[in-house]
């Protein structure tokens, strides 16, 4: 036996692709009964935003929502609870990892209408794994009973990180869905994670939603791109300042004053809970390599 299967009993070695090393996913820590959906995108790319307020529209129709952050800076909830909570990496070390000392209460706060937010976290920089973060995260929930009543749960993943430890929510979704703009970059790196997400839909149930244009005005080079490779675009969000203020004021679009965009803005998001509770078909579209997306985007 190597050091590394002494390490990783669990490891599979090549078959999300060639030359990957993935530690799979134990069968105990699979997410039942609740539908799963993971939100990847470019850094910076707007995800916190569009999670938490795809979140608050699922419960506005009435689904129990958990949205779980994957970013060590532990910013994806605190527009629902208002703050920064501590994160389960951060609890766990001051139990000295012992998880049968937490309360569920300790690591799950409830944000606006209902929305239950938890931050995972994540290693310091340059150290340990996020899917070792994410790994203990679902332990303690399914430890606590916690997923037993929910119906959705929402997996706000750091930037377009698609290494196997940021990966490690694709082992749990139902659906991925990928956030972009009408920009070259932002398409550049939707590409990238399509290919992440097709290694795993090899050995996993995951399978892409689709992509949601954000903050872009026009959604035309998103589109050629999706009519090019056979993706689909599901759900556009304006580039609007409320927005904006909407963050500063640590609140989601569902809290701020009716102005007109606002209310435009979450009928968009209420529209997209619904699709996705609908459910939506799997896609395969097929990534292009890197130079062709040159080739197709913007002009001569």
């Amino acid at each position: 036996m190597s050091p590394l299967d002494r390490i990783a009993p669990n490891l599979r070695k090549g078959e999300d692709g060639e030359g990957s090393v993935q530690v799979h996913q134990d069968d105990a820590l699979k997410i039942e009964g609740a539908k799963v959906f993971a939100v990847y995108g470019k850094g910076g790319i707007g995800k916190s935003t569009t999670s938490s307020n795809l979140s608050v529209a699922f419960s506005m129709l009435g689904k129990r929502v958990l949205q779980i952050g994957c970013d060590p800076k532990h910013d994806s909830t605190f527009t629902l609870t208002g703050t920064l909570v501590p994160t389960v990496i951060d609890i766990l070390k001051d139990v000295d990892f012992h998880s049968e000392e937490l309360r569920p209460e300790d690591f799950v706060f409830e944000g606006f209408n209902g929305v239950k937010a938890v931050e995972a976290g994540g290693p310091p920089a340059g150290t340990g794994c996020g899917g070792y973060v994410v790994g203990q995260t679902v332990k303690l929930l399914k430890q606590h009973h916690l997923l037993e009543d929910t119906d959705v749960v929402i997996f706000d993943v750091l930037g377009d990180v698609v290494c196997g430890g940021f990966a490690a929510p694709l082992q749990h979704a139902d659906r991925a869905v990928i956030v972009t703009a009408n920009d070259f970059d932002s398409i550049y790196a939707m590409n990238r994670i399509i290919a992440a997400v097709q290694a795993k839909a090899k050995n996993y149930n995951v399978r892409l939603a689709g992509c949601i244009a954000n903050r872009s005005k026009d959604t035309d080079e998103v589109d050629r791109y999706c009519r090019e490779v056979g993706f689909k675009r599901i759900a556009h969000m304006k580039d609007l300042d409320s927005i904006r203020r909407s963050r500063l004021k640590k609140k989601t679009l569902f809290e701020m004053p009716d102005e007109e965009d606002i209310v435009m803005a979450r009928k968009e998001y209420i529209r997209l809970a619904e699709t996705l509770w609908a459910g939506t078909d799997p896609l395969a579209p097929a990534p292009l390599e890197d130079r062709r997306i040159f080739e197709l985007l913007g002009f001569d």
